[in-house]
């Protein structure tokens, strides 16, 4: 399935999933059909690598999804969704999440004024988030910009491209999300 982790390689015929729809190797034709608990690991596999969190990272999002009121799916989507690194991606500052979180971490974005460098930094409703004036001339986010028009943006974001800024407008809910993720069977695993 893809998943996008390349940015606008995924969209181009250099796809791998587009090439080869098999596994690597003499052994990859043969694939064995999983079932119960592989369909789960898979699922969160998944979602672990769409949003690039590590494992123990991706344990507290859900024991922080699961605490909170509310279907815990939905909640940990949410808390995955509201990540910097992830809402600069959905703004177009980044052609892909992983450049998103570079991005953060290089010190480029402004939240209310005060510059973060955290990717796990959470956004609530109402941020302003800035590229800084300096970094707005970097190529990258230039390119990325230009990309977005074509991607589009959610709407609970609101973006004023020729400001480099953006202002989250409400949380995202489940509805917003538009990934291929079964989220029921992330928590069917968990609650093994």
């Amino acid at each position: 399935m893809k998943l996008f982790l390349k940015g606008n390689r995924c969209l181009s015929e250099k796809c791998a999933i587009e090439r080869r729809n098999y596994a690597p190797g003499q052994h990859g034709r043969r694939r064995s059909k999983i079932q119960g608990y592989g369909v789960q690991l898979r699922e969160k596999q998944k979602l672990r690598r769409v949003y690039g969190v590590l494992e123990k990272q991706f344990e507290l999002y859900f024991g922080r999804a699961d605490r909170k009121k509310g279907k815990t799916g939905d909640n940990l989507l949410t808390f995955l969704e509201r990540r910097l690194d992830n809402v600069v991606y959905r703004l177009g500052f980044a052609s892909s999440r992983s450049q998103g979180r570079q991005v953060v971490s290089h010190g480029h974005v402004v939240v209310n004024g005060r510059t973060v460098d955290v990717p796990s930094f959470q956004v609530k409703a109402g941020d302003v988030l800035r590229i800084r004036e300096r970094s707005r001339k970097n190529v990258l986010i230039q390119g990325a910009v230009e990309q977005a028009q074509s991607r589009g943006i959610p709407t609970w974001l609101s973006l004023d491209a020729g400001n480099f800024e953006g202002r989250v407008l409400a949380l995202p809910a489940r509805e917003h999300i538009t990934l291929p993720i079964q989220e029921q069977l992330i928590v069917e695993l968990y609650s093994k």
